[in-house]
């Protein structure tokens, strides 16, 4: 049985949850039809005409891509425009887009993951963790009987007792309740006046406190009780595997220069190739790395007591000030190594591909775009001396630079 294209972006989007990406990004289906079949899925880190006719090219029936194509927003997509014509082009061959962008970068395990694995880094957590879903705990008190699953089933539906994969989880417990109905109470059990004693089953759910006033609506509703006596908790929080960047270890420690190596070798060769900062001899062991643009989070890899510092698009200033800061909350702060924004999330690819592999098998085939998107197309390096003479008289500092 052939798979549809909501097939496959079910499947993303298990992975990738549309719910993690930041408020500024826009991800989802970009064109198709979630009803066609779809044979074969091509996946690249941008939608540029070039990878749009490789997968025209290759049969593929959805292109997914990192990189939102209609980041901003728009009042047309008319042909005579670079992005509308790209969309055209897609729609009159029947191809859909797709895009996963912060959603991706996020989820656990996302972009950071794929390109933390290419450095045969073991990732520990990450950099930047999300904070986790807040959660409560419901407890109440339900007579012995069919009530029980009464109440259970309206919790459950009402979104308590999900863990992961599972739902309807619980935990119960017997003992006595009692109460005295007074003046102008209708009791389920017992009569005004008259203390009751009643076998009773203690029943225990966690629940997104998001769903709180659904949860006790739904506890209310079900309840044979006129009033249901209950607890809410609210628990204390966890910590998130998910959020921005990886924080790994090396097998070994390794000098910076040899690291340095490591990360070129490990990713697709550009223009920009592969820059570090810091001294050449330096041990790295602990490695923070995000993909994508990274300069925001050195920060978060300085209070982290890591190594080294592997991300894209590291900018002058930023960097700099980093370096002259010496010394962080964690430590001598992580020598920087910057590599090109398309390779450092060109990883990632594969990792999708991977579940889209896992989650329908046989039924669509699924392939990785090996066109280099990156803008940069040339590098040009000056000869060794070639500098002023006044520049020449300054301090050099510590940096060691790899092309793969």
């Amino acid at each position: 049985m052939s798979a549809t294209l909501r097939d496959v972006t079910d499947a993303l989007e298990a992975a990738y949850p549309p719910a993690l990406a930041m408020e500024w990004d826009a991800v989802g289906l970009v064109c198709g039809d979630p009803a066609e079949p779809v044979g074969s899925v091509l996946f690249a880190v941008d939608p540029t005409p070039e990878t749009v006719r490789e997968a025209i090219d290759s049969g593929a029936g959805l292109l997914v891509t990192h990189h939102p194509l209609l980041l901003r927003g728009v009042h047309g997509v008319g042909a005579d425009t670079p992005k509308g014509a790209l969309l055209h082009t897609l729609i009159r061959a029947g191809v859909g887009l797709f895009t996963a962008h912060t959603n991706a970068d996020i989820a656990d395990p996302g972009v950071s993951d794929a390109l933390a694995a290419a450095l045969g880094l073991a990732v520990a957590g990450p950099l930047q963790p999300e904070p986790a879903e807040p959660l409560d705990k419901i407890v109440t008190f339900v007579p012995v009987g069919p009530a029980i699953a009464q109440v259970h089933t309206a919790l459950s539906d009402a979104g308590a007792g999900r863990f992961g994969n599972y739902s309807h989880c619980s935990f119960a417990t017997a003992g006595t309740g009692q109460f005295l109905p007074l003046d102008g109470a209708v009791p389920a059990i017992g009569e005004v006046g008259r203390l009751e004693r009643v076998a009773e089953t203690r029943l225990e759910m966690v629940l997104p406190r998001s769903r709180r006033n659904q949860v006790v609506a739904a506890l209310r509703a079900a309840h044979p009780y006129e009033e249901p006596a209950y607890d809410l908790l609210e628990m204390a929080p966890l910590p998130s595997s998910r959020g921005l960047g990886r924080i790994g270890s090396l097998p070994e420690p390794e000098p910076f220069a040899a690291f340095t190596e490591r990360v070129a070798a490990a990713l697709p060769a550009t223009a920009w190739g592969v820059r570090g900062a810091g001294d050449p001899d330096r041990p790295i062991h602990r490695v923070a790395v995000s993909g994508g643009s990274g300069d925001s989070a050195l920060g978060a890899a300085a209070r982290a007591g890591v190594d080294a510092y592997v991300t894209a698009d590291l900018r002058h200033h930023p960097a700099s000030e980093h370096l002259l800061d010496g010394t962080g909350p964690g430590g001598p702060v992580p020598a920087l190594v910057d590599v090109a924004h398309w390779a450092s999330e060109w990883p990632w690819c594969e990792q999708a591909a991977g579940v889209v592999r896992a989650a329908l098998g046989g039924s669509v085939s699924v392939s990785v775009s090996r066109l280099r998107t990156d803008p940069w197309t040339t590098a040009a390096t000056a000869a060794p001396g070639a500098v002023s003479s006044a520049a020449a008289h300054q301090p050099t500092p510590h940096h060691t630079e790899a092309r793969s």
